[in-house]
């Protein structure tokens, strides 16, 4: 990537698979609706994909880093048989509550710390102005404007405020590319 590059970065649970919880086998994962086609209309606006997912289970000892990073490649390897490029996948593994041992702590890196998307920037080269996030709850949205994305989009959802600071309520990951394929066009 060169610097400068745009990024749609995705909230995984509630965006690119169903949420039922703590998900850590490929068994349990069910891809939402959409979301390959979603993805390759994204690549074809140029954005690059980035997931960034809060994966509490981990600080709560419901699985290990090791299963988490399993299931994403499984993941990623899923997107790639569907043409589809995920650029990376950020987590963030601690609870500053119901974490356990090294991951009961606070976290820049967090939802709604901005960590996992300056962390992506700068990895990446990314121009988080002319970047976009989707995510299913307002931490997401928090996360973004901390950062600076410029266009923040939640997925609807009982999570969802009704006051959100969001650009857009979209009803799913291929409403929301629809949106921003709206705004390249004028």
């Amino acid at each position: 990537m060169s610097s400068g590059d745009k990024a749609l970065f995705l909230d995984r649970d509630g965006v690119i698979n169903i949420d039922v919880g703590y998900i850590w086998r490929p068994e349990d994962f069910i891809f939402t609706d959409g979301v390959f086609e979603a993805c390759r209309q994204a690549r074809a606006l140029d954005y690059h994909l980035v997931v960034v997912t809060n994966q509490a289970g981990i600080g709560r000892g419901l699985y290990s880093e090791e299963e988490f990073q399993q299931l994403s490649e499984w993941m990623c390897a899923r997107f790639a048989d569907e043409r589809v490029d995920i650029a990376r996948v950020f987590h963030a593994p601690t609870h500053p509550e119901e974490g356990i041992g090294i991951y009961k702590r606070e976290s820049i890196d967090r939802k709604p710390g901005p960590g996992m998307l300056l962390k992506a920037r700068e990895a990446l080269g990314l121009d988080l102005a002319a970047s976009a996030l989707v995510g299913d709850r307002e931490t997401d949205i928090e996360a973004a404007i901390s950062a600076g994305v410029g266009q923040k989009l939640l997925i609807d959802s009982p999570e969802a405020p009704v006051d959100t600071r969001a650009d857009a309520i979209v009803a799913s990951l291929p409403d929301a590319v629809a949106w921003l394929a709206r705004k390249a066009n004028g």
